[in-house]
């Protein structure tokens, strides 16, 4: 994702360094297990864990010959390891390595995007009440229907992010699973034991089955709950622009000292985070899209959804990240006008009585 809608701490995850240290953990994690099952000998294991590193360059300009970033990796940990680097990769397969690495790096952005969505229920909450006596009229159609409170607006506002939270805490479970289980899922030549320490001790869960690959219709859902998450922001965002339409203006997104509109028109003071925010949801929406084409794969694994991964997953998540912090701080300076209000209630000279003298 390019830096204007990036945030450091999610962008780190998503790095090629904390990919592969994560990777390298793995390889590390998986001969500590070896070892303790006396598959191979402790002494090397131990030297495994003491030597091993690697160099992205290194890795790099491998791969320019070996053409498989995996293989490329190994090639470069073994130069530092030395003799024991013949354990390393030992009974697995690159998937094993690759999804086991997704699914930390989808942990860890969980943990992110649900402390985003906390802070901004937090910030709702706070305006809630601030405006949960400040009368406004209720629109249906776009047109004037009966009185509600500002407050309530966001305490609908508040509801809804809460299920946002209970669905990524729900996906989130099924998400973080990893695997370690050789070339089609069998176990052929690495014991399950194996699996279940290097997934614990990443803080994820050993898949209950799995082919060469952890099964795609939990990235689908994972890549759907975003893109519900995103939707409502951009509910929320098309919400607030309409309120502040010069025909409405009951509510301003903040325009700071020194900002500007237009390089046209100066009077200009333009809904211009909300219209971003409707804009990158339409993304997270279509990444979804090919997350749900990633599902049908060939038999027990092709490589088709590998490279539409690469984009969709840590774009998504970093995306959903910036948006988030962004309609946080939208809430929280929203320039609301009570006065502004009680005259568009006025409007139409008390209409929104009318169904009390139907009744």
């Amino acid at each position: 994702m390019i830096d204007r809608y990036s945030r450091p701490e999610m962008s780190k995850i998503w790095s090629d360094q904390r990919k592969f240290e994560i990777w390298l953990e793995i390889e590390v994690l998986a001969c500590e297990a070896m070892a303790e099952l006396c598959q191979i000998p402790k002494k090397d294991a131990a030297e495994i864990r003491k030597r091993a590193r690697f160099s992205i360059p290194k890795i790099l300009e491998i791969e320019k010959q070996t053409n498989h970033d995996v293989i490329a990796f190994l090639e470069n940990v073994a130069e530092s390891v030395g003799p024991a680097s013949r354990w390393i990769h030992q009974g697995l397969t690159s998937s094993d390595i690759l999804d086991t690495t997704l699914a930390a790096q989808l942990n860890e952005s969980c943990q992110i995007l649900l402390d985003d969505l906390e802070t901004l229920r937090s910030v709702i909450a706070d305006q809630a009440r601030r405006y949960k006596m400040t009368p406004m009229i209720g629109r249906s159609h776009g047109v004037h229907a009966e009185p509600i409170t500002f407050g309530l607006k966001l305490a609908l506002m508040y509801d809804e992010f809460g299920r946002a939270v209970e669905r990524l805490t729900e996906t989130r479970e099924r998400i973080r699973v990893g695997k370690i289980s050789g070339a089609v899922g069998t176990h052929a030549h690495i014991d399950p034991k194996i699996e279940r320490a290097v997934c614990e001790r990443l803080g994820l869960k050993p898949a209950k089955l799995s082919t060469q690959i952890v099964q795609r219709d939990r990235h689908a859902e994972f890549m759907t709950t975003l893109a519900v998450i995103a939707s409502s922001i951009d509910r929320w965002a098309t919400e607030f622009r309409h309120l502040q339409r010069t025909e409405v203006l009951e509510v301003e997104e903040f325009f700071g000292e020194g900002q500007k509109g237009s390089s046209a028109m100066p009077h200009k003071r333009n809904p211009i985070t909300n219209e971003r925010l409707s804009g990158l949801a339409r993304v997270i929406r279509g990444n979804a899209v090919v997350a749900l084409e990633n599902v049908a794969l060939w038999h027990e694994r092709d490589i088709s959804h590998s490279s539409a991964e690469r984009l969709i997953l840590p774009d998504s998540c970093i995306l959903l990240d910036y948006m988030l912090a962004k309609l946080c701080d939208v809430v929280e300076k929203l320039q609301v006008y009570p006065d502004r209000m009680t005259e568009n209630l006025a409007l139409t000279k008390g209409l929104y009585f009318s169904q009390s003298i139907l009744l």
